[in-house]
């Protein structure tokens, strides 16, 4: 019998930034569980930087989703949650957000909770987001780390300007958990929490935890 597959999808063309969300997601690739996969948008933006990035993978997340009949769950690993309602009116199966996830999981884990975010143009949108899920009560801050999707993914010195970025959350705006706003930073989460001293959230690592739990419980 074949295992069900988790299908994780990284909205931009940046292949670094799917081979960390492989990386990241290795062990809830476990024997026995289902199969999860990671794939990107060949098509996509090299970064997904700007609501014109969001709105332009809108479509092709959902085409992909739509003719994919062989996975059991979809993940859309960006942060922006690019195309999450349109892909859930596509298919029947359930189909996770990483934005939605690390935020729900991150309150599963402390009152109240802080963003790393990559830029400062990037807030205005995530916080449009947190707004339309009513969650702003629950949010102390959000802090940019100005660097794109790339140098997150593989520049040097991301680690560091994380832990600085963290700490102000922590100690300045009174976070209780963090939660990475980018899917590129999955490689960081182990060493940054280690730094500060309290949850950290990786969005992509949440969500698929949620699809594991959720494909795993149908087939039983």
């Amino acid at each position: 019998m074949s295992r069900p597959r988790i299908l994780v999808i990284n909205p931009n063309s940046n292949s670094i930034v799917t081979k960390g969300l492989e990386e990241a997601l290795k062990p809830l690739d476990f024997a026995g569980g289902p199969e999860i996969v990671c794939t990107n948008l060949a098509d996509g933006p090299y970064g997904i930087e700007s609501q014109a990035d969001v709105d332009g993978v809108t479509m092709p997340l959902r085409w992909l989703v739509e003719s994919d009949n062989s996975s059991a769950a979809f993940v859309i690993a960006c942060y922006s949650d690019p195309g999450l309602h349109v892909c859930r009116e596509g298919t029947d199966r359930p189909v996770f957000g990483i934005a939605e996830s690390g935020v729900l999981t991150a309150l599963a884990r402390a009152e109240s909770f802080g963003v790393i975010a990559i830029a400062q143009r990037s807030i205005r949108r995530h916080m449009r987001y947190l707004r339309q899920m009513g969650l702003m009560e629950r949010m102390v801050g959000e802090r940019p780390l100005n660097m794109s999707v790339a140098e997150t993914a593989s520049g040097e010195g991301t680690l560091a300007r994380m832990i600085d970025i963290g700490r102000a959350l922590k100690d300045e705006d009174g976070a209780g958990a963090i939660v990475m706003g980018c899917a590129g930073m999955a490689r960081h989460r182990q060493p940054l929490e280690q730094a500060l001293g309290i949850p950290v959230i990786d969005p992509t690592q949440a969500a698929v935890t949620m699809a594991l739990g959720t494909v795993q419980f149908a087939a039983h």
